[in-house]
């Protein structure tokens, strides 16, 4: 079965507020099996914008991602990364 990918390119607005978000979306998205393969790090981008951060979370199904994403608990918590940083988030299948 193909795994799911939660990918966030993310520009941090407010630092020490953005901090809540990242302590309380870890635990909700480690519970529907994601694990964190990038989180920061060295980028560079040489074709096209890009944000400053990048995310990339492995789920054992693109179906558990959705199930992640659109969980009432990480919508809750994804209000605080709207008012800190602005965000692209895609889900996508692996091979």
């Amino acid at each position: 079965m193909p795994k799911g990918y939660i990918i966030g390119h993310i520009t941090v607005k407010d630092p020490e507020a953005y901090k809540e978000y990242v302590v309380r979306d870890t635990p909700i998205l480690e519970g529907y099996g994601g694990r964190f393969v990038v989180r920061g790090g060295a980028s560079e981008a040489p074709e096209g914008p890009m944000k400053d951060r990048h995310v990339v979370i492995e789920f054992p199904s693109f179906e558990d991602a959705k199930r992640a994403y659109h969980s009432p608990e990480y919508q809750e918590v994804v209000k605080i990364r709207h008012a800190t940083a602005e965000s692209d988030i895609i889900l996508v299948e692996g091979v």
